[in-house]
């Protein structure tokens, strides 16, 4: 069930990725962020009392529950507008996967911190990670005659290895101290509350404006909606799988936006990149066994 629900979040994350490309271009990486946590976080208040209540924030452990929820949430707030900064400046098929390869220093963190793996996990790990960095890495160069292709080429690569190496402790830190705390679907709803407040104090200390574009609004539900329940499934199955697994199967969304600009954006993708695919595809079966 662990695997499955990796395999879903990794879908999950991927669609809402790719619909953050058009959010980013249409209001900013900063409205962008904001809206899509805000959604997430009005959706998850609605939905906490079939998803368990409010665990450990409202059961009288006191203030470190919260604590670490707000910890999560401004980890994730940082990682979170590197990577759409990366979307907004940046070629989909090439930050995408680079931002994927957080697992990376989530299972290296996870092997320092006691946990162990199979050797067909270990080998699946490893063929996923090489899927990934195969499509980041298959890029090829654009046309010069493209002039948008060039302006674009190797633009936000940096922001999306900043939010790799965030989401990496991120994810780290959610399997083996937040969620044990503060609970599955509540430590999103932490982290959906933390960042909403973080985006909305940065815009206004910004002065830039806070209205939701009219053309923005139906891709901010999905955004909402489908990082959100992203979130609620990955740490769900952090609580069922080791941390390292579910950590590398989140991190395919990298291919599912991959596979999602080819067709709908006709963005190029290479036989390396094709390779890297299936190479993932490969790792997910050996993770399974």
């Amino acid at each position: 069930m662990g695997i499955l629900l990796g395999v879903l979040t990794a879908l999950t994350w991927g669609g809402s990725d790719f619909l953050a490309r058009f959010a980013t271009h249409r209001m900013g990486t900063l409205r962008a962020m904001l809206y899509m946590q805000l959604i997430g976080f009005i959706l998850l208040t609605i939905a906490l009392p079939w998803l368990g209540g409010w665990g450990h924030l409202a059961d009288g452990s006191g203030w470190q529950p919260w604590a670490w929820g707000i910890l999560a949430g401004s980890v994730n707030a940082i990682s979170t507008l590197s990577l759409y900064r990366s979307f907004e400046i940046g070629k989909m098929a090439v930050v995408a996967p680079l931002s994927a390869s957080y697992p990376v220093l989530s299972v290296s963190l996870s092997l320092l911190s006691g946990e162990r793996l199979s050797a067909a996990r270990a080998v699946g790990i490893v063929c996923t990670m090489i899927g990934v960095l195969l499509v980041a890495g298959g890029e090829r160069a654009p046309d010069q005659n493209d002039a948008e292709a060039v302006r674009r080429s190797g633009k936000g690569i940096g922001w999306a290895l900043c939010s790799a190496v965030g989401f990496g402790v991120l994810f780290w830190l959610l399997g083996t101290r937040v969620i044990p705390r503060v609970g599955a679907p509540q430590t999103v709803w932490m982290i959906r509350l933390t960042c909403t407040v973080i985006a909305t104090a940065i815009i206004l200390f910004a002065r830039q404006p806070l209205r939701l574009p009219r053309n923005a609004r139906w891709i901010s539900l999905g955004m909402g909606a489908g990082d959100t329940s992203a979130f609620v499934l990955s740490n769900r199955a952090m609580q069922i799988e080791q941390v390292a697994v579910i950590s590398v199967l989140g991190s395919l969304y990298g291919a599912v936006t991959v596979a999602l600009a080819a067709i709908v954006l006709r963005e190029h993708v290479s036989r390396w990149q094709w390779a890297g695919i299936a190479s993932i595809f490969a790792g997910i079966y050996l993770m399974s066994r």
